[in-house]
């Protein structure tokens, strides 16, 4: 049986923090980079050099790439052979997130409670996935999530006659209504089954997977591939001005439902969606 100290997941968590708000992905940036070289009009091609420079001076002055530097969202696999020592996971995790939003100086945007709406002034509760797995490492991926994509997500439970046709409108459809408020161009994820709550969290999880990489499912593949080029021919473009880049990647995940229902949700990610992640 391996022994981790809380205080060890209480400095990492707040280095993941502070370190998913500054550094922009590479995977995002490479992407970036390339729906710039295909951009045809001058004003989406501004907007997307505009978002490589930010990110560049956010790495160089250590500032966060956006000023809505998120609720917390982290990832945490846990082996069965390790025993955590020192006090509570769970105490250790959000201690971590206060600590990297106020050593990182990032905007604290949490409030107690939906109608009070009184700010908790350190960014938390984080919201905390758990995962028990084999072996006795600890992995953690911390993925802040800023609402202006976050409130465009939508998920619908269709009934199972809906079939793939329906499953391509409620995806266009939640695009076209997001726009310019999901901070495009987008990273699209998109969850199919489970129940209400799976269906949620297998999509947001799709927002972790590498840009531009392909799924290991070939029917999900080409549905992938359509959907980004239909979501592509919207011209909402890069912050909504139009043009050939409203998405960078179209990312599904999948599960098993139940034989009533079709569940699907759409989760949007800005141009900057975080996260970083590391293995103890």
């Amino acid at each position: 049986m391996r022994e981790i100290d809380v205080n060890v997941i209480t400095e990492n968590v707040a280095k993941l923090c502070i370190d998913s708000n500054i550094y922009l992905n590479d995977d995002i940036k490479k992407a970036l980079e390339k729906s710039l070289a295909q951009e045809k009009e001058s004003l989406p091609k501004n907007i997307l050099d505009v978002f490589i420079k930010n990110s560049d001076i956010a790495k160089e002055e250590l500032k966060p790439i956006c000023q809505d530097t998120g609720m917390a969202i982290i990832y945490v696999d846990v082996g069965m052979d390790i025993h955590f020592k020192g006090g509570s996971l769970t105490e250790a995790i959000n201690k971590g997130v206060a600590l990297g939003y106020k050593e990182g100086y990032l905007r604290k945007s949490v409030v107690n409670d939906p109608l009070e709406r009184k700010n908790t002034n350190d960014n938390t509760p984080a919201i905390i996935h758990y995962n028990i797995v084999e072996g006795d490492k600890v992995k953690i991926v911390a993925a802040p999530k800023g609402f202006g994509s976050e409130n465009m997500g939508k998920i619908a439970m269709l009934p199972p006659s809906a079939g793939i046709d329906g499953i391509k409108k409620f995806v266009y459809d939640t695009i076209k209504l997001a726009g310019a408020n999901a901070c495009p161009p987008m990273i699209v994820g998109i969850g199919i089954g489970g129940n209400m709550e799976k269906c949620v969290d297998i999509a947001k999880r799709a927002l972790l997977r590498e840009v531009g990489s392909k799924n290991s499912d070939e029917r999900l593949q080409n549905l992938e591939e359509e959907l980004l080029e239909g979501i592509n021919k919207m011209n909402i473009g890069p912050s909504g001005f139009g043009g050939n880049t409203t998405a960078l990647c179209v990312h599904i995940n999948m599960y098993a439902t139940h034989i009533t229902s079709l569940p699907v949700c759409v989760c949007t990610g800005c141009h900057a969606t975080r996260h970083r992640e590391i293995i103890l």
